[in-house]
């Protein structure tokens, strides 16, 4: 019902900045959490920011706040990711995810529904 595509990852020097967007397809309804997920090789995929359906709610996690912003324009059925100040511990696949069903911010995978195919962020020391 739901397709999401990641796209603006790449490689970036420690203190660098990139801006990651998720475009979904598929279904038009805008009314659903979004979120940002983040896998580094050999390890769980983990919550890095979520945002309500009307961006009144924003949720992050320790490891990135004051460093990325999630934001997202519905007439454009995009979320976006704003990352900053990165670190080489900021290296991982990033995948944007949907939840359909819940109100609040989920902080765990099996809270969403929908996920994007990930895109590539490395960070260099």
């Amino acid at each position: 019902q739901v397709q999401l595509v990641e796209s603006g990852g790449g490689l970036a020097q420690a203190g660098g900045s990139l801006r990651l967007s998720c475009a979904a397809s598929g279904r038009t309804f805008s009314r659903y959490t979004m979120g940002w997920f983040r896998q580094a090789p050999g390890k769980e995929r983990e919550f890095v920011a979520g945002i309500s359906w009307n961006a009144d709610n924003k949720d992050y996690a320790d490891s990135v706040k004051g460093r990325f912003t999630i934001s997202r324009d519905n007439g454009k059925n995009t979320v976006y990711l704003q990352m900053s100040s990165l670190k080489p511990d900021d290296t991982a696949v990033y995948y944007c995810a949907a939840d359909l069903s819940r109100l609040d911010i989920a902080t765990t995978v099996k809270g969403y529904d929908y996920w994007g195919q990930g895109t590539q962020v490395t960070v260099s020391s």
